[in-house]
C-alpha cells in the first residue's frame, strides 16, 4: 500500500473500534448506575471504571511515546547518512514532533524539508507531512 497525507493516520481497529467503546459505555453506564444510586458500591463501580478506561488509554499513548523516541533516533541516525555535517548538527533544533513528522520524507527532499522547518516556514507537524512530495511509509507504526 502506497502512503501519503491523506491515508497515514493508524486506526488500529482493536483499540479504536472495540476497546475503547466498550470502556466508555462502562464508564457512561456506571455513571447513570452512580447517579440513580448513589452508594458506596456505585461509587466504587465507578472509580473502577474510570481506571480501567484511563489505563487502556495510556497503554496507547505509552507505546506511541516509547515508538517516538525510537523514531527521533532513527531519524538522528539517518541525519548522519543523508545530510551535510552542518545541516545534521542544525538538525538537532528540530522539536520531537517536528522529527516525528519527518520521517515520512524521502531521502531526496529530506534537506529541503528540514531547512524550511528550521526557517519557520513549516510550522507544524501537519504541515510538514502536507509539505512532503514523495513519501516513506511507516507500515510499522503502533
Amino acid at each position: 500500500m502506497e502512503q501519503n497525507y491523506k491515508n497515514h493516520t493508524r486506526w488500529h481497529a482493536p483499540f479504536h473500534f472495540v476497546m475503547t467503546p466498550i470502556l466508555l459505555m462502562h464508564v457512561i453506564y456506571t455513571a447513570k448506575l452512580c447517579w440513580e444510586n448513589p452508594a458506596w458500591p456505585t461509587i466504587e463501580a465507578l472509580l473502577l471504571a474510570i481506571g480501567i478506561f484511563v489505563m487502556g488509554f495510556l497503554t496507547r499513548v505509552n507505546a506511541l511515546k516509547a515508538q517516538d523516541r525510537t523514531i527521533r533516533l532513527e531519524e538522528r541516525l539517518r541525519y548522519r547518512e543523508v545530510l551535510s555535517p552542518e545541516l545534521a548538527r542544525k538538525a538537532e533544533a528540530l522539536t520531537p514532533r517536528q522529527m516525528v513528522a519527518l520521517r515520512f520524507a524521502s531521502d531526496g527532499e529530506l534537506a529541503e524539508l528540514i531547512e524550511k522547518t528550521l526557517a519557520g516556514q513549516l510550522a507544524d507537524d501537519k504541515a510538514i507531512k502536507q509539505a512532503i512530495r514523495v513519501w516513506r511509509p511507516d507500515l510499522f507504526r503502533v
